[in-house]
């Protein structure tokens, strides 16, 4: 079998694949970002996937969890719907995926362009939700979210 010619090692080229995007495609909402992988924003979608393994990672190693938390600045009670009721945290919740390909809109079609990855290619990625609830309500903030407020705040 021929040397796979889309085989790309250490795939560290910034994901600019050249390819050009549907007009629709930067008018999704915000949390649609995550179904497309890294299509948009790369750099701060790639910062935030590194602050948010680090911080997984501090908290998974921390003894006191809760101390971890609230050095972090994770708040452990949100405001609900409407400002009604106040949310408490009541779970950590860890996710993991691994990324096996890729898939973007092709040019002029409906059809998303696909691309699997060979095995050495494929990516863990692991993800944290904070899960708020009150007697009326159940909400969850994602990390990746929590820390994009931090970074806003920090970086004015």
């Amino acid at each position: 079998m021929p040397h796979d010619r889309h085989h790309h090692h250490g795939h560290d080229h910034g994901h600019d694949h050249g390819h050009a995007h549907h007009p629709h495609d930067h008018n999704h909402p915000h949390d649609a970002d995550h179904l497309h992988s890294h299509m948009h924003h790369h750099d701060d979608a790639a910062d935030l996937q590194v602050l948010a393994a680090q911080f997984i990672d501090g908290f998974v190693q921390a003894k006191d969890k809760t101390f971890y938390l609230k050095l972090a600045g994770v708040p452990f009670e949100r405001p609900g719907k409407g400002g009604a009721k106040a949310l408490k945290l009541v779970d950590v919740e860890l996710t993991t995926d691994w990324q096996v390909g890729t898939a973007s809109p092709s040019f002029g079609s409906r059809e998303l362009s696909y691309l699997p990855f060979p095995g050495e290619m494929v990516r863990e990625r692991t993800n944290m939700s904070l899960v708020y609830v009150s007697m009326d309500e159940k909400a969850s903030l994602d990390l990746r979210d929590f820390l994009a407020q931090k970074k806003r705040v920090i970086d004015q």
